[in-house]
Order: structure tokens, then sequence, then C-alpha cells
């Protein structure tokens, strides 16, 4: 038994199945077009969390700005 009940032999059946619809070069560009997506993906979330980054750095200058200015004012 495999995976839940499914043998490594139906598994391998529908792959082959899958290969013979679809074709080799098919299932390779979706292949690529998937780990395109994914690099992409992590590209975009890897920015925004630069981007945050950035922007709690600004707030705190601006934070301890405010407390030199009041400290000054007294």
């Amino acid at each position: 038994m495999g995976f839940g009940g499914i043998s490594i032999w139906s598994l391998l059946l529908i792959l082959a199945i899958v290969v013979l619809l679809f074709g080799t070069k098919k299932l390779r560009n979706v292949g690529g077009d998937l780990g395109g997506a994914i690099r992409s993906f992590k590209k975009s979330i890897k920015d925004e969390e630069q981007g945050n980054a950035k922007a709690d750095a600004k707030d705190t200058n601006v934070i301890e700005g405010k407390a030199t200015e009041e400290k000054d004012k007294v």
C-alpha cells in the first residue's frame, strides 16, 4: 500500500496517462511556468518584507526625532 490506499502501480499508471494526454513538451512548459510563478511570488514577498523593514526604520527615526525635539523645548 502506498499513499492512502493508492499503490505505486496506480500512481505510475496515472503518470503514464497524463504524459500520453499532454505530452512531455507541454508538461515541461507547465513546470517552467509554475517555477516562474513561484519565483516571482517569493521575490514579491522578499521585496515587501524589505519595504516594511525600511518603513519601520523610518518610523523609528521619526519617533526619536520627536523625542529630541521635546527635550530641546523643555
